[in-house]
């Protein structure tokens, strides 16, 4: 297993941030265009056991994902876990927290890869430090 871990300050209330990632139409604004993301189903507002289908292209090859979310527990956190996709497994972590006026964001995502640590070190580790980068600069200019 292999471990990415984030955390970000934004500067609006725990309610509106956490209401923004409760909402998965949001997926794509904090998503890298060149990894042409598209909601194919969705539920208006995610709940435990809401399923998300998406397609998303990483090195010109498409694919398919459908996360689920295990554990939602409204403005503390919550979990979307691989049901379909390219990773072998997958465990995303969002937690959220009041500081300084502002809510702090953490990420923890736990995941594993076909082709294990050869396939982590020279593609995966770079691909998503690239797509964490970019969410992180969007969510900059979303929220200030």
């Amino acid at each position: 297993m292999f471990t990415l871990k984030t955390e970000q300050w934004v500067p609006k209330p725990l309610p509106d941030v956490f209401a923004f990632f409760a909402n998965p139409q949001n997926l794509r604004a904090i998503t890298p265009p060149k990894l042409d993301f598209r909601i194919v189903k969705a539920p208006a507002m995610l709940q435990a056991g809401s399923l998300i289908d998406y397609r998303l292209r990483v090195r010109g090859i498409q694919f398919s994902w459908q996360s689920e979310i295990s554990v939602w527990e409204p403005t503390r956190r919550f979990v979307d876990i691989q049901r379909r996709g390219p990773y072998r497994s997958w465990s995303h972590e969002h937690t959220f927290q009041e500081q300084a006026g502002g809510t702090l964001t953490k990420d923890s995502v736990e995941y594993n890869v076909l082709g294990g640590q050869w396939v982590q070190r020279l593609f995966v580790a770079r691909e998503l430090e690239k797509i964490f980068n970019y969410r992180r600069d969007r969510l900059r200019e979303i929220f200030g």
